[in-house]
């Protein structure tokens, strides 16, 4: 019986801090929504760390009273993850491009996201075809599954 051959290790990147980060992709703020990225692996993965804070300008509107994180900011924090793992997995020519969503499916909320609360933003690459990505994404807070979604970018020049 032949063995299979091992696939070869993937590579890891322990950590992109907002620096990094911000030479990767072009979002500032007020929409910049990860703080770090860690768990990097190249092509397949990666993990966005986002603290939320009450000074967050969306929660002069959404709600006063009750801040709540918008659910379609939790997708924009799992597009802008993925937007760092791509370019970690293209290089530095990558830096800086724009990604487009192009799709978004299955997304579902949860629970609110509140001040307070940091969320980790774990996406999975599902496939690649030339410049189209497609990620399946989770944000956790706790360990508890806030929101997810399936979605797809491409990503081009400025």
């Amino acid at each position: 019986m032949e063995m299979d051959e091992a696939a070869p290790p993937s590579t890891v990147i322990n950590s992109y801090n907002i620096a990094q980060i911000m030479r990767a992709i072009p979002h500032r703020y007020p929409f910049l929504l990860i703080d770090r990225v860690v768990d990097i692996v190249i092509g397949e993965s990666a993990v966005g760390v986002k603290n939320v804070s009450i000074n967050e300008s969306f929660f002069q509107g959404h709600f006063p009273t009750e801040p709540v994180m918008p659910g379609v900011l939790l997708i924009e924090s799992m597009a802008q993850t993925a937007a760092v793992l791509v370019v970690a997995t293209l290089g530095p020519d990558a830096e800086g491009k724009l990604v487009y969503f192009m799709s978004i499916e299955g997304a579902k909320f949860r629970r609110p996201v509140v001040p307070g609360d940091q969320v980790m933003v774990h996406v999975t690459k599902v496939q690649r075809r030339a410049n189209v990505w497609k990620f399946s994404g989770q944000a956790r807070v706790d360990g508890q599954v806030v929101a997810e979604a399936t979605y797809a970018a491409m990503i081009r020049d400025r």
